[in-house]
């Protein structure tokens, strides 16, 4: 018995360095040439994260510290080729090593990542970033 569509739950990381985010330019069919987050699904019995830990070290191979719960969006596409719903869940974290470099380990999902500057990002976001960019959102630490 199909019952079509599911949610899904996804988990992104603001990675911060500074004023700094890193983002990645995807490739994926979903927000295909959109600049987004490292992240990907939950899987069962994950944390939060334990999940933004894995995926971030699968696609840049960056070890991240500091790992902490931000916000949740409610983020349904159907203009995509296929419609999808997703739950996504950001965390907020730092480099575990402030050297590290980011690599591109998953070239077939992703153009490469970089570094940018928060008051000026690359356009187009990924449409569940762009949403919160435009809302006011700050995803640094207030000190």
């Amino acid at each position: 018995m199909d019952t079509g569509p599911v949610p899904r739950v996804a988990v992104v990381a603001f990675v911060v360095k500074g004023e700094f985010v890193l983002l990645g330019k995807r490739l994926s069919s979903m927000g295909h040439s959109t600049f987004a987050l490292p992240g990907g699904h939950l899987e069962f019995g994950e944390s939060f994260e334990e999940c933004a830990a894995r995926e971030v070290k699968e696609e840049t191979g960056l070890d991240i510290e500091k790992i902490e719960f931000l916000t949740v969006t409610n983020n349904v596409f159907l203009d995509q080729p296929k419609p999808a719903h997703y739950v996504t869940v950001f965390m907020r974290s730092v480099l575990a090593d402030p050297t590290q470099v980011p690599k591109n380990i998953e070239p077939e999902k992703c153009e490469g990542w970089d570094w940018y500057d928060w008051k000026n990002l690359p356009n187009p976001l990924f449409a569940p970033l762009e949403k919160m960019v435009r809302s006011g959102f700050n995803p640094f630490p207030s000190e």
